[in-house]
């Protein structure tokens, strides 16, 4: 099975927090949080609209400054979601800056703030010098992104302040049976896409020209077979409380990879809780009873430059038991 999703980190343990992901059906990428960005391309960077930011420590929103400068001639949309106080953080940074030349720059930024149950909505347009324009509020349970392919849902971790974390599921997998493709002599081409597309869509009255010749949806349907979405989440800077633990197994739980902050070791776990991080251990029991397919250790504390893969042994270990 080809994956719909391509990640990658941004930066080592060490460097700052950060997850690229490739959506590849869609020829476009997610983002989750904003260190330094200085790896990416500027192609990496304008495929992407969607950023969703855990919260704004320096290390994890950095790169905001980055990726607007990139984008200030996207003519699309570049969406962003984060935590309370999260809107006045993105204003304060484009405040920073002089806006008096980009009026006829296209760049619109929809920032939504997540608490609790609610989601403020607020945009800010390059044609109006990036004034604030608030939208309102809206309810909602976890699920903060969706669209017919897949979605992101969310819940809010003690980090001494309110800390996101994130997971990204694909709703099913199509797969191509391609001996039923050969055995009705169609060619493989862009219409398997468009097919797929109805399958997500529901649209059953929709028809496909292959060869000068023309199919209902009923007669290619059983080509695609459909199996379980892929699933990556992503969890930086919690307490390892049992009320955050709890949160998180339930939000990454079945996750095919989860990205995992291993911050301190477990003999240190004094300084992780005074620090509000988790420690390896906590992330490896985390894995283990969500019922993850793998675990990728991330955001190593500097106080272990010297010996990283105490870290990873302890995280694993646990993951493994």
């Amino acid at each position: 099975m080809k994956p719909s999703f391509h990640a990658r980190l941004l930066n080592d343990p060490f460097g700052d927090p950060g997850l690229y992901i490739r959506v590849l059906r869609e020829g476009r990428a997610l983002m989750f949080d904003l260190g330094f960005t200085t790896g990416l391309s500027a192609r990496d960077i304008l495929k992407t609209d969607d950023i969703f930011i855990s919260h704004t420590h320096v290390d994890h929103f950095i790169g905001f400054d980055n990726v607007l400068r990139v984008s200030l001639k996207k003519d699309t949309p570049l969406r962003l979601y984060g935590p309370s106080g999260f809107t006045d953080c993105v204003e304060g940074k484009l405040k920073s800056y002089t806006w008096n030349l980009i009026g006829d720059y296209p760049v619109v930024l929809h920032v939504s703030e997540i608490a609790e149950g609610l989601i403020k909505k607020t945009v800010f347009k390059a044609e109006n010098s990036f004034m604030r324009e608030d939208f309102g509020t809206r309810s909602f349970d976890s699920i903060i992104m969706q669209n017919a392919f897949f979605r992101v849902s969310t819940v809010v971790l003690d980090h001494q302040i309110p800390c996101l974390a994130f997971s990204l599921e694909e709703d099913y997998h199509i797969n191509i049976d391609k001996d039923k493709l050969n055995r009705m002599g169609l060619p493989v081409g862009p219409w398997l896409g468009n097919l797929k597309t109805a399958i997500r869509e529901k649209a059953i009255d929709t028809t496909f020209t292959i060869n000068e010749k023309t199919f209902a949806f009923a007669e290619l349907e059983h080509i695609a077979e459909i199996t379980k979405g892929q699933k990556i989440s992503y969890v930086v800077d919690a307490l390892g409380s049992e009320e955050n633990i709890k949160k998180i197994i339930e939000l990454v739980k079945g996750s095919d990879v989860l990205y995992i902050e291993t911050y301190f070791l477990e003999k240190d776990r004094g300084r992780a809780k005074d620090r509000y991080h988790l420690t390896a251990r906590e992330a490896g029991r985390t894995a283990r009873e969500a019922g993850a397919g793998s675990l990728q250790p991330l955001h190593f504390s500097p106080r272990y430059m010297d010996g990283p893969e105490a870290l990873v042994r302890e995280a694993m270990e646990e993951f493994r038991k």
